[in-house]
């Protein structure tokens, strides 16, 4: 608080210079702003990549280049942005190492996972060292939820259609059930033998068979929503409502653009509402600005449109009225206890998704050749901000703030 207030202090004796500690204190925000965090196990090649792809619609490109080493043995990927991430993957690469010691990755991970995903080919039995690194994790969380997620299932028939309608729907809630008769036998076998050699070390059990468009099966995403529903279930209740926005979200979407840019967006914006929820007055006016500024220089990264003075002068035509008006009025209103807050978290996070989304209409209008009016723009930041008013009162009844 001491170093909010040494913020605040600077914005009213007119020194515009950025605060040295601003980014420890976008930092602490970021800690709690509720993303789910992942625990990827599993063997080279055994999907993991997969999952995150199917989980967050990135490219493959994107999933490469965005880890980046944690420990010795792991690295972690934070889903759009490290600056504002809604989905944060763990790693642990070293598990096909003989003697891989997971005492590190314990350190590292272990307070912050909230589910471990197992990944396990179909047809790859040599599954020892990973079963004695779960083993150690599971140890030290037994309550822990743990999702063993059977890969590749066409390399088990080969040639042969995945079976459908999907027949595995009843193991991610009772991973001991038999399985129908349906299933090809060699599939059958497969899985019954990751399920015995697993033991008790996993709650769920949900066979996937996640591949490209031109690899030419019917579903490339087989399994793939009995996955996310299996994770919706475990994961406790302010991380799930965040996976759950951003699945509703992205679909809604076609534009390529827009389909990258949103996550980015709802990231930026789940961070301002934890800044605005900090029931100081003035201090939200030091730290948005800064969170917003990041989100507009993202934004104009994907869609290859430098951000210049001139953008940032129509922008603020536009929208810089208004947005002023409201920042006023939630500093006033934050003298008045835990109302303050409540009020403050709203308009920081609806006026930054506004904000982000009018960006992207612009940017998008650029792309197309043309440049949006100010009246334009202004009516349809108003739209966005109005929604995104509604909807995070929605999303966080009474200015609950996990």
């Amino acid at each position: 608080m001491s170093r909010l207030w040494d913020a605040v202090k600077r914005t009213v004796t007119g020194d515009s210079s950025p605060p040295p500690d601003l980014e420890k204190t976008l930092a602490e925000l970021r800690t709690k702003t509720p993303a789910p965090v992942f625990w990827l196990l599993g063997k080279t090649q055994s999907g993991k990549t997969s999952i995150v792809r199917f989980l967050t619609g990135a490219e493959d490109a994107a999933i490469g280049s965005g880890f980046r080493p944690c420990t010795k043995t792991s690295r972690l990927y934070q889903f759009p942005t490290p600056d504002a991430p809604l989905l944060t993957f763990l790693d642990t690469r070293g598990v096909d190492e003989p003697g891989y010691d997971p005492a590190e990755d314990l350190a590292a991970f272990d307070p912050k996972a909230h589910v471990v995903i197992v990944t396990a080919k179909a047809t790859d039995f040599a599954q020892g060292n990973v079963r004695t690194a779960l083993e150690r994790i599971r140890a030290a969380s037994p309550s822990r939820p743990v999702v063993l997620a059977i890969t590749t299932l066409h390399e088990a028939v080969p040639r042969q259609p995945h079976p459908e309608p999907y027949p595995f729907g009843e193991l991610a809630a009772n991973p001991r059930v038999p399985l129908p008769e349906s299933i090809p036998q060699p599939l059958r076998e497969c899985i019954d033998e990751h399920r015995r050699a697993f033991g008790d070390l996993f709650d769920h059990c949900v066979p996937i068979d996640l591949t490209k468009s031109e690899d030419g099966f019917a579903e490339p995403n087989y399994g793939g929503e009995q996955l996310k529903h299996a994770l919706l279930n475990v994961l406790p209740a302010a991380y799930r409502q965040t996976l759950l926005r951003l699945k509703e979200a992205t679909e809604a979407l076609k534009g390529v653009h827009l389909r990258h840019a949103l996550p980015v967006v709802m990231g930026y914006t789940s961070v301002a509402g934890t800044a605005g929820a900090v029931p100081i007055p003035f201090v939200d006016l030091v730290l948005l600005p800064g969170i917003q500024a990041r989100m507009a220089n993202h934004l104009a990264e994907i869609y290859g449109q430098p951000m210049t003075p001139e953008r940032l002068k129509e922008l603020g035509a536009a929208v810089g009225v208004g947005l002023l008006a409201r920042t006023l009025a939630r500093q006033a209103v934050k003298f008045i206890p835990f109302v303050g807050s409540a009020v403050g978290a709203t308009v920081a996070a609806a006026s930054t998704y506004a904000l982000g989304r009018a960006l992207c209409y612009y940017f998008e209008a650029v792309c197309e050749g043309h440049v949006p009016t100010p009246d334009a723009l202004r009516k349809f930041y108003h739209e966005q901000y109005t929604a995104a008013e509604k909807q995070w009162k929605d999303d966080h009844p009474k200015g609950e703030k996990k």
